[in-house]
């Protein structure tokens, strides 16, 4: 990670942001490579328009909250059941729909939490069990294997692993986990990337071994004002997602997330960029654009009347 005064020394225009009232609201966490590229360093540098109002926000932003049945578990589908395996990141995206984390509050599942968990996921039905968090790379390799065969029945559900590691901590993605995660399929990893910047050497590495270990990777983006929001860096990110063997999976609408405001993309701008999108790149490399409504009813596709 990059420190605090490394960061200021580098960008003075950080000393005047109050960074202490910033941090206190959501962690500040810039992995080392993104100290010097602007496109990263929004996405992850203390910003003090976080601490401010908009009309537009909604406390619930996804609607998580009412399908959450018990802690650490979100339920929208019948056929799906998400579990949040810890509230630890590599890195603190100032966009994020869950910039609900102070540090050292409640960071992790209690023992009894945990066991809760995944007793809730084992007799839920679902055929698809989704680690997230925070990220659940964030935690250890055999704390990680435990929530997986803890949720595996005799249907043996698809596992999907809901991570940014892989491109903001790419060491992470060891030989020991891609051999565990090979040995636990059917396992599929999703991986948030919102700029091609973001793939360097290290981090194609990552995917590469995770890809040659016969374990389907998926990507998820979000549109973000000052970030990606223009057909040519989304049309760069795509193409190369898929030389890299990944599948732009998802464009996702900003949440309407307090302090975010900033990075949010009107609708009809961001349909005219899916429009280009559609015109500029093959099926493979077309993701689908999407919004998480705050209903709690799930995602679907961005249409001119939100």
């Amino acid at each position: 990670m990059v420190g605090r005064a490394e960061l200021i020394r580098r960008h003075p225009q950080l000393a005047h942001v109050d960074w202490d009232a910033v941090a206190a609201r959501f962690p500040v966490r810039v992995p080392r490579g993104w100290g010097d590229r602007p496109e990263l360093l929004k996405q992850a540098l203390p910003d003090e328009r976080e601490l401010q109002g908009d009309p537009g926000d909604v406390p619930d932003p996804v609607g998580e909250q009412a399908r959450s049945p018990l802690p650490w578990v979100v339920r929208k589908h019948e056929d799906r059941v998400l579990l949040l395996l810890t509230k630890r990141c590599h890195l603190y995206c100032r966009y994020c729909f869950r910039a609900d984390h102070r540090p050292g509050e409640g960071e992790d599942p209690t023992p009894a939490e945990w066991d809760a968990m995944l007793t809730y996921a084992r007799g839920s039905g679902a055929r698809e069990v989704i680690l997230s968090g925070g990220d659940p790379l964030a935690i250890r390799d055999d704390r990680l294997f435990n929530a997986i065969d803890g949720v595996r029945t005799g249907a043996s559900p698809v596992i999907r692993i809901h991570t940014r590691a892989p491109i903001t901590s790419p060491a992470r993605v060891t030989p020991a986990l891609v051999q565990g995660l090979a040995a636990r399929a059917p396992t599929w990893v999703i991986v948030h990337c919102n700029h091609a910047a973001e793939l360097t050497p290290a981090v194609r590495g990552a995917l590469a071994r995770l890809v040659d270990a016969g374990i389907p990777v998926l990507n998820q983006s979000v549109l973000l004002a000052g970030v990606n929001d223009d057909a040519d860096a989304l049309v760069s990110l795509c193409e190369t997602l898929v030389t890299l063997r990944v599948f732009p999976y998802y464009l996702h609408h900003p949440d309407a997330v307090p302090g975010n405001a900033h990075f949010r993309v009107p609708v009809e701008q961001g349909l005219s960029i899916y429009a280009e999108l559609t015109r500029r790149l093959s099926g493979l490399a077309l993701p689908r654009y999407v919004v998480d409504p705050p209903d709690g009813s799930g995602k679907r596709d961005v249409r001119g009347d939100l």
